[in-house]
């Protein structure tokens, strides 16, 4: 790892340069993309988006121009803050029985291969909204990086050969790029078709990806898969427009804390885990208090209870965002944990401006990416972007892949005789847990940037981080290097091989039901340390928080990258 980032520096960056701005990325090669931009005078978001492309070359099973994103953006100037979805969105064909055969539900094994699962991409359009907003370089040159890397060749990271080596259902273009004859995952790819889509992208401008022959032939290859075909049609992708969404903004601890808001739910789940446990003293209690861990464990059931509930895309359904964040409602549900036992049922509760909806099961699977940027004037950018599960829906259109994000909404459209908040409906864009976030200190300045991927352990990740840094007074290194406890519902999830697993016989002694399991976690942040920006990166990951004039910060690792895909 060291050898590969000193490479990456002498390639990328000139000598001699401010140590102002910052990238924090899941691969050095996007981190280092992403500093040859700010060394250039690009801006954070400039940088964000050659780091989401070079992410989309050198780490293809997490995200890409194939997939969705969402942006929060701070402008310094004008003390704004500001969120971009790109999130993908179902073709107007699709109805509530999109995922049925024979008039049952698939499963979702079933209902990931293939046409049907592919989302119209939004990746390029939130890039595109975005670099109109906070942009300086041109759009073009925000490419350079990542088509050098595709066409030049690049080494295949851990993580990648692991996801590729479990990979069973990508389409020919896929195993021609990134296997040899023989089926085994190669050390090092080069990726020409990849490089000139890129290069196309670069010269002729976002729209080129939307309409036209590019467009036709991601059409094709989702309606003429082998498996599930879709029923995309080219207006599906002409059509496609990012939107501003208005950003979402609570209060912890005297900190303000920014993310984005419908459809993702994970804005507003974060919100709702640390706002639930103000009351409690976690300072107090420590990092290392089994008791912290359960009331963590607890707030977060009550969240992704209401969540699951409530959530969905805001132009289908009435979400009551006000209600779920409502004080008298947060203390209602705060005073259902307690730090000595656990709830005997979890369910969601009614805030004000509750519609009647009923939820049903939706599995959402960890397939994406999160990077962390700003520059010398302040801006920040914190993006998370994704394709969904590893290498999407084993589809690809010249060397990229195509998401199946389609699968994040509710397969089976009704329970209980209620439609669910998150069933498929044309043109609607499916729920999310990713939660990009920004965290103001008293002061009113940036204090912590930070995002994560995983499914919906994004949730957890996002609040340990900033309850790490608010509460424990950690680095944002240390705070995302802690291990997690996962508790979407009953059951607690422990990150086995972290010290959260001797705490097991503690927890089941205040009543959880604890089971230690390998979390597959990956998350990146910055943080202003006495006026200076310092990075982390996942220790579980290759990635890094790289410096404008290429200094990298030693990352103490977690061993051997982990089995589990934690894309």
């Amino acid at each position: 790892m060291k050898t590969m980032v000193a490479l990456l520096v002498a390639l990328f960056l000139p000598f001699a340069a401010s140590a102002q701005g910052i990238v924090s990325a899941a691969d050095p090669r996007a981190a280092a993309a992403g500093v040859e931009i700010l060394r250039k005078g690009g801006s954070a978001t400039d940088a964000a988006i050659a780091t989401m492309l070079a992410l989309n070359v050198v780490e293809p099973q997490s995200a890409g121009i194939g997939g969705g994103a969402f942006f929060v953006q701070y402008d310094a100037k004008r003390k704004a803050t500001t969120t971009v979805d790109g999130r993908e969105a179902a073709p107007m064909a699709a109805d509530s029985r999109w995922f049925y055969a024979d008039g049952k539900p698939l499963g979702i094994r079933d209902a990931v291969p293939g046409g049907r699962s592919v989302g119209v991409p939004g990746t390029l359009r939130a890039m595109a909204l975005a670099h109109r907003r906070g942009g300086k370089l041109p759009w073009a040159a925000l490419f350079e990086p990542a088509i050098r890397l595709a066409r030049e060749g690049f080494a295949v990271s851990p993580r990648s050969k692991g996801a590729l080596g479990r990979f069973r259902h990508g389409d020919a273009g896929i195993r021609a790029i990134f296997y040899d004859a023989a089926g085994k995952p190669l050390d090092t790819v080069r990726n020409p078709l990849q490089a000139d889509l890129l290069a196309r992208i670069a010269r002729l401008g976002p729209d080129s990806f939307y309409v036209g022959p590019q467009a036709a032939k991601l059409v094709a290859t989702v309606n003429n898969a082998a498996r599930n075909p879709s029923k995309m049609t080219l207006g599906d992708l002409a059509a496609y427009e990012a939107k501003e969404r208005p950003v979402l903004c609570g209060s912890y601890r005297r900190h303000k804390i920014c993310s984005m808001g419908p459809p993702s739910s994970g804005g507003l789940a974060v919100l709702m885990i640390l706002k639930q446990l103000e009351r409690f003293d976690m300072a107090k209690l420590g990092k290392d208090s089994p008791v912290a861990w359960h009331l963590f464990a607890e707030s977060s059931r009550l969240a992704y209870a209401d969540r699951d509930m409530y959530l969905g895309d805001p132009d289908y359904v009435r979400i009551p965002l006000k209600g779920l964040l409502d004080s008298k409602y947060i203390a209602r549900r705060s005073a259902l944990i307690s730090a000595t036992g656990s709830m005997a049922t979890i369910a969601a509760g009614t805030p004000p401006g509750a519609p009647p909806r009923v939820r049903a099961p939706n599995s959402e699977v960890p397939g994406t990416t999160s990077l962390s940027v700003a520059d010398g004037a302040g801006n920040v950018a914190q993006v998370t972007t994704t394709i969904e599960s590893p290498f999407g829906s084993g589809l690809s259109v010249d060397g990229t892949m195509l998401n199946n994000e389609l699968t994040d909404f509710d397969i089976v459209p009704e329970r209980d005789g209620y439609l669910v908040a998150n069933r498929v409906e044309g043109g609607k864009r499916p729920r999310s847990s990713m939660a990009p976030t920004i965290v103001y200190g008293p002061d009113g300045a940036v204090r912590l940037a930070v995002g994560a991927a995983g499914g919906s352990t994004i949730i957890a990740q996002v609040s340990k981080a900033i309850i790490g840094v608010v509460d424990w007074k950690l680095s944002a290194q240390d705070a995302v290097a802690l291990g997690l406890v996962y508790a979407p519902g009953p059951v607690a999830m422990v990150e086995k091989g972290t010290e959260r697993e001797a705490m097991i016989p503690a927890l089941q002694a205040l009543g959880e039901k604890v089971q230690a399991a390998p979390l597959g976690l990956k998350a990146n942040a910055i943080e202003r340390v006495g006026g200076r920006w310092a990075g982390a990166a996942d220790p579980r990951s290759e990635g890094v928080a790289m410096h404008q004039d290429g200094r990298v910060p030693e990352i103490k690792r977690f061993g051997a990258v982990p089995s589990r895909p934690s894309e």
